[in-house]
């Protein structure tokens, strides 16, 4: 949104006044004027471009609009050269004094499109849609006599048909949407000189609109009311005639309801009955707490200060059991003096579980009846008891609660309500309707409201005793206020318990909504409601939601996609997003974020429940789609590191390039890590095979953002699993994982033990591949350890057994060790030719991770043999592939490493610009070896600033 303080058109100044001296109509012949001066605006598609620029002052429009707009699809191939040839054009026309090579200060370009810098005030159609946007506000808050005053100025502004004497896409829809908006100010200005009386004044106008615009139902409805006003009732009825003929004719329709009940009304020529005043609230509950910032706004909206009207619409939504009902009576009785002529109640039961909910129909006769219409005169067709209940209204200022609403459907017919009556709506349907409501999304209790809703339940003694207790209760309850008055009546009814008590019976999850019920009331038969109320719905989009709540309970995982709703239906993403929009409209789901939903703890448990049919493959379709996502994402950042999983029948999550698929890994790898862990954990041995593919398939990510901790659990799993199934391919490569996570956390000697467990494997099964990559991990634990002595003949053996089998992988993998074996040996001479031999190959084949590795190791070495500006070029090109590749301990390693070469060439502030990014990282990778450089490189750096 602009602001008056953001406006883009520039500093006062030069620039400002160019543009002031500008104004543009648009409503009628294009033109332009400057200080009273018309403007030759050139060709006919030079002023569209004009008007699509004037449309959007001091707003980027992109070069693609401006094409379409003025071409639409039959656009030239030189399209865009046209369109600069315009705004060349523009520009001579409007500055005429500006150099060839000065900027324009009027008609900018910039990165997101051209900026025509005027104020709204200086665009003829502009500035009309503002002066009837305030009509519009000025006649809802009563002063109909200020709203003809505006509208009058706008429809001044009209010189004709908007853009005459122009065509194209832009301007046709352009033209139409303004003379709309013509229209529709011609008949807001009759409404208010009807509500001042001043019916006489209209009728020509009217029917000149009439004559012009036949089929216009409200303005022939405007037309009629003040005929019959002034007297005219035989030309309101012929008017009304005409009317019907037209639409019969042009149309095959018959008249709408509005012109329908005007019809009835002057040919009835009488007024309402008198009607009761009905007090139909329910009692304010007792408990009622906290929600102050709710109950505030709604009064606000409900009874505005300074006599302005109230909102005709507002709506209160939210999840099963939290709290929307109490607050909207609260609310109700805290406005009611707003509402002298009545309020009105009715519980909806849109989701009462085993009563069916009222229709619309029935909602209107209770209405009806306890405004005094006869039981045997409440109509039996729905447009006709809607017409008598706005006809009842009529002139009143009454507050109808509407509890429990199904949907819109069952509360639309009551909602074009006459001025002075609201509608204060309930329901777990996120509902929409038109720019005249508002709606407000009731969340959770705050953990304040909630302790003292449990206070005013069960004593506060009980619940101020022990805070730690009471807050994990208020946490077991999800905040959710049906649950929490229950958790307090179960406490209240049993002196012998303490909070602890209930806590404890709470942690169980699978007992959990068996605990929160009392009496009648339940958090399982509410969430069920819900539920049923989808399975049994009309629609296809409702069932569907249902099933997938059923399907998502049988995740473990905190988070979920369309893609992931697809693989549980076994349908396409697309296919499944509208029934996960429809579970967050009933608010059974909520949104985590773009394109994520998440389901809150008791809901969680409740679609755990449900247990759906086809479960199992369900299950496998959906672990097979993160395994295949996690292996593509991991080969696309990466894709010379060999993939051990075995490939699965699935369609991967899609990514683009590197940086998007580290950005997917990345906010997936809760979800990722908590599937394989739930698939790794399950009696099918299908589904727990799909849990170690998919375990293998995070590991590179874990092992270059340093997730060790995850790694080394996922793959203990794994071992474990694989162990028991007799998979020993999988639990050599289980062994390889632990052991690398192992080793950089510290942990030498266990991590060598899996790796001469893996080795051996790897030669049972005649793995030679396995069988060097194991040498080659032995030698850089040893390296790590730094038995530098004991890792080269590992580096050498891998070498070996690599070239026979020819994998250019594993043999560029034991020159990096064998290099960086013999500098930790304190030979850095011997380093230099097995590193740059690395470093060629990994050149050739594109292997960033291994250039990154081999350049680190080389410029670590150069560093050793003080040569510190061969050591500087490697490790800055080191440093920023290793940001490239995602990979953290190697990028501390090149911050440390780049810190000692500035120190070593006499530029200490640059070292400590280094050593203090890395500082800011290296503590969290929890690696101790690197803990330690890290701090000896701080104090040599601030040593070496002493001066």
């Amino acid at each position: 949104m602009i602001t008056s303080t953001t406006l883009p058109w520039g500093d006062e100044g030069a620039g400002s006044r160019v543009s002031e001296k500008i104004y543009i109509r648009l409503l009628g012949a294009v033109t332009g004027e400057r200080e009273a001066e018309p403007i030759d605006l050139g060709p006919a598609r030079q002023q569209v471009a004009l008007a699509l620029l004037a449309s959007a002052p001091a707003r980027p429009v992109p070069m693609h609009r401006l094409v379409s707009g003025i071409w639409g699809e039959d656009a030239p191939r030189n399209a865009e050269q046209s369109v600069y040839t315009y705004i060349s054009g523009l520009r001579r026309a409007f500055e005429p004094s500006r150099g060839r090579r000065e900027p324009s200060r009027l008609l900018s370009g910039t990165s997101a499109g051209y900026i025509l810098r005027l104020r709204p005030g200086q665009v003829d159609a502009v500035l009309f849609g503002e002066r009837v946007a305030e009509a519009h506000r000025a006649r809802r808050s009563g002063d109909d006599r200020q709203a003809v005053r505006l509208l009058d100025q706008a429809l001044l502004m009209w010189r004709g048909i908007a853009l005459s004497g122009l065509s194209g896409p832009f301007v046709e829809k352009e033209r139409d949407r303004l003379e709309q908006l013509r229209l529709s100010a011609v008949e807001q200005r009759a409404e208010s000189l009807l509500r001042l009386d001043r019916h006489a004044e209209i009728i020509e106008e009217l029917r000149d609109l009439t004559r012009h615009r036949p089929l216009r139902e409200r303005a022939r409805e405007l037309l009629m009311t003040a005929l019959f006003r002034s007297g005219r009732q035989a030309e309101a009825l012929e008017t009304f005639e005409e009317g019907r003929v037209v639409l019969a004719e042009e149309l095959g329709l018959s008249p709408g309801e509005g012109l329908r009940r005007c019809y009835e009304m002057v040919l009835r020529a009488d007024a309402a009955s008198l009607s009761p005043q009905p007090r139909q609230l329910p009692r304010r509950l007792a408990e009622f707490v906290g929600r102050t910032d709710e109950v505030v706004l709604l009064r606000e909206r409900l009874a505005p200060g300074d006599d302005a009207p109230p909102g005709p619409l507002v709506i209160i939504t939210g999840p099963p059991g939290v709290g929307k009902s109490a607050l909207a009576v609260q609310v109700a009785h805290r406005v009611e003096e707003r509402f002298p002529d009545g309020q009105l109640y009715v519980n909806c039961r849109g989701a009462t579980p085993e009563l069916p909910a009222l229709s619309a129909l029935e909602v209107l006769g209770r209405f009806l009846r306890a405004l005094g219409v006869p039981p045997h005169a409440v109509p039996s067709d729905l447009d006709e008891a809607a017409a008598v209940w706005r006809s009842r209204l009529h002139g009143r200022r009454v507050l109808a609660l509407l509890d429990d609403a199904a949907d819109l459907g069952q509360i639309r017919p009551l909602l074009s309500t006459p001025f002075g009556t609201s509608l204060l709506v309930t329901s777990r349907e996120t509902m929409t309707w038109g720019d005249d409501f508002f709606q407000l999304e009731l969340d959770r209790m705050s953990h304040a409201e909630s302790a003292t809703m449990l206070a005013g339940l069960a004593g506060a003694g009980r619940v101020t005793e022990d805070a730690g207790q009471t807050a994990s209760l208020v946490r077991l309850c999800d905040g959710l206020p049906l649950a929490l008055k229950i958790a307090g009546a179960r406490l209240a009814g049993r002196t012998d318990w303490t909070v602890a008590t209930l806590t404890a019976r709470l942690s169980d999850e699978r007992r959990r909504l068996h605990e929160l019920a009392v009496g009648d009331l339940a958090v399982r038969s509410s969430l069920a409601a819900g539920h049923t109320a989808l399975e049994r719905g009309r629609r296809a989009v409702d069932r569907q939601a249902a099933r997938i709540l059923a399907l998502l309970g049988l995740l473990h995982v905190p988070e979920a996609t369309a893609e992931v709703a697809g693989a549980l239906l076994g349908v396409p993403p697309a296919e499944a997003e509208p029934g996960l929009e429809r579970l967050v409209d009933a608010h059974l789901l909520d949104r985590a974020g773009q394109g994520r939903y998440q389901l809150h703890d008791l809901v969680r448990l409740f679609a755990g429940e449900l247990r759906p049919d086809g479960a199992r493959d369900a299950l496998i379709r959906v672990f097979s789609y993160y395994a295949a996502s996690a292996r593509l994402a991991s080969s696309v950042i990466d894709p010379h590191r060999v993939q051990t999983a075995a490939p699965v029948d699935a369609v991967p999550h899609q990514v683009s390039g590197v940086e998007e698929a580290k950005a997917w890994l990345h906010e997936e790898e809760p979800v990722l890590v908590a599937a394989a862990a739930q698939a790794m954990g399950s009696p099918d041995e299908a589904i727990a095979r799909l849990g170690i593919n998919l375990a293998f398939g995070l590991a590179w990510h874990q092992q270059r953002t340093y997730d060790m901790t995850t790694m080394h659990e996922l793959n203990t799993k794994a071992l474990r699993l694989s162990e028991r199934l007799g998979d020993e391919a999988s639990a050599q490569v289980a062994h390889d994982y632990i052991a690398n996570a192992l080793r950089v956390t510290g942990r030498t000697d266990e991590s060598v033990a899996h790796l001469l467990a893996s080795l051996a494997i790897a030669r049972r099964l005649g793995d030679a591949f396995a069988e060097q990559r194991a040498m080659g991990n032995l030698a850089v634990v040893h390296i790590t350890g730094e038995r530098f002595e004991e890792a080269l003949p590992w580096a050498e053996r891998q070498l070996a057994l690599a070239r026979r089998i020819g994998s250019r992988v594993g043999v560029r993998y034991a020159l990096m060790m064998a290099g960086n074996a013999h500098r930790g040996a304190g030979r850095p001479e011997d380093a230099c030719e097995p590193l740059n031999a690395a470093l060629v190959d990994a050149q050739e084949v594109g292997d960033l991770t291994h250039e990154a590795q081999t350049r680190m190791g080389l410029g670590e070495t150069h560093l050793a043999l003080g040569r510190p500006e061969e050591a500087l070029e490697h490790l800055v090109r080191a440093s920023d592939l290793m940001t490239l590749v995602g990979y953290r301990i190697g990028k501390l390693r090149c911050l440390v490493g780049l810190s000692s070469t500035h120190r070593m060439m006499g530029r200490p502030d640059r070292a400590l610009a280094c050593v203090t990014e890395a500082a800011g990282f290296g503590g969290a990778l929890g690696n101790p070896r690197w803990e330690r450089r890290l701090a000896e490189e701080q104090a040599a750096v601030h040593k070496a600033l002493q001066p």
